[in-house]
């Protein structure tokens, strides 16, 4: 081999060391980067990204069993809701015609479900009379007078 020869093939293998150091320090950067990325992925920990996977996938396993715990307590709050007292009205009336002023009056208060009591509040000249009805999904234990009646029906419409 002359040397020229060898002079060219001298400076191609220096040509080819310097682009495979070339490489080698971009990948490098990029190993670099991607280690950065997955230490801000991972929190800064020691695990690896399948650990980490592992781990997420527990705590959403976690959430969800605590999701359906809250929703099983609204449902229980939902049920208590509904057999409170949450609907009510009031109709004045005059039960006498010599009665003035509106002076007699039903009360309605109901639960969600149209249970609960009708007071009514009898004004005369002379006395006063008060009565109480019950009612049991909207069925009453006594027949309801047409103001009894219309304030269940107004607090159902409120």
């Amino acid at each position: 081999m002359d040397a020229g020869t060898a002079g060219v093939l001298a400076i191609g293998a220096a040509v080819a060391a310097g682009l495979a150091v070339a490489i080698a320090v971009w990948a490098l950067v990029l190993l670099r980067r991607a280690r950065a990325a997955q230490a801000v992925l991972l929190g800064g920990g020691t695990q690896d990204v399948v650990d980490f996977a592992v781990s997420l996938q527990a705590r959403i396993d976690d959430l969800h069993g605590s999701v359906d715990e809250v929703a099983g307590g609204l449902g229980r709050v939902d049920r208590r809701v509904d057999d409170c007292l949450q609907r009510c009205s009031i109709v004045r009336y005059d039960a006498y015609e010599e009665a003035g002023g509106h002076q007699s009056a039903s009360v309605a208060f109901l639960d969600a479900t149209r249970s609960g009591i009708v007071l009514s509040a009898i004004q005369g000249r002379d006395y006063a009379r008060i009565y109480v009805k019950e009612l049991d999904h909207g069925r009453p234990s006594v027949a309801l007078s047409p103001e009894e009646q219309e304030a269940v029906e107004r607090a159902m419409a409120s």
